[in-house]
């Protein structure tokens, strides 16, 4: 092939180039929305409550794990209340759950609401799932409530909520290891 033809190919390859580069277009259909998720299906209880809203927890929101739905914090935790803040790797939480569990299914307990963090949705799902957890629960995505609550890096953590929105940490004991230490921590 001569020098000539090259050139020649060359330049035809740059001219066609050059017209599909300007060549008019027309304007693309707009993508279409992607439809909303299915709700998620689970046997946990609802996370909403009534009672007077925590202020302490105004405008936070955190997932609601028995349908995936947006939950108002400050509702959810209208004491009294005991909240309990666990995370899906935390072996001490798997033991505490269930305790919670039973003592919440007691006629005289108060509401327990529990509140997972540092964990995936569908991985703490399945947790309360296989501990048999029938406790409204909820998931932190953002950390807001964590640092709300103020909770310490060893988990889990509890906290008890009066009925005029004070909140108090459960240091004794720090993890329940039988439902006569909830009640035990519940009526102090």
């Amino acid at each position: 092939m001569s020098v000539r033809v090259r050139w020649a190919i060359v330049a035809l390859v740059l001219v066609v180039a050059g017209a599909i580069a300007l060549w008019p277009r027309d304007e693309e259909t707009p993508a279409q929305a992607a439809p909303p998720p299915e709700p998620i299906k689970t046997n946990l209880p609802t996370c909403a409550r009534q009672g007077v809203a925590l202020e302490t927890m105004q405008g936070l929101k955190a997932t609601c794990l028995a349908d995936g739905g947006v939950a108002d914090v400050a509702q959810a935790f209208a004491g009294p209340v005991l909240v309990n803040v666990w995370a899906t790797w935390c072996p001490p939480c798997q033991d505490e759950l269930p305790v919670l569990s039973a003592y919440a299914a007691e006629p005289d307990a108060i509401p327990v609401v529990t509140l997972a963090i540092e964990s995936d949705q569908s991985t703490a799902i399945a947790m309360l799932t296989n501990l048999g957890i029938k406790l409204p629960a909820l998931l932190d995505k953002d950390g807001s409530v964590r640092k709300a609550l103020k909770v310490p890096d060893a988990l889990p953590a509890s906290y008890l909520i009066d009925a005029q929105g004070t909140v108090n940490f459960v240091n004794d004991p720090r993890v329940f290891k039988s439902v006569a230490d909830v009640r035990e921590a519940v009526g102090r």
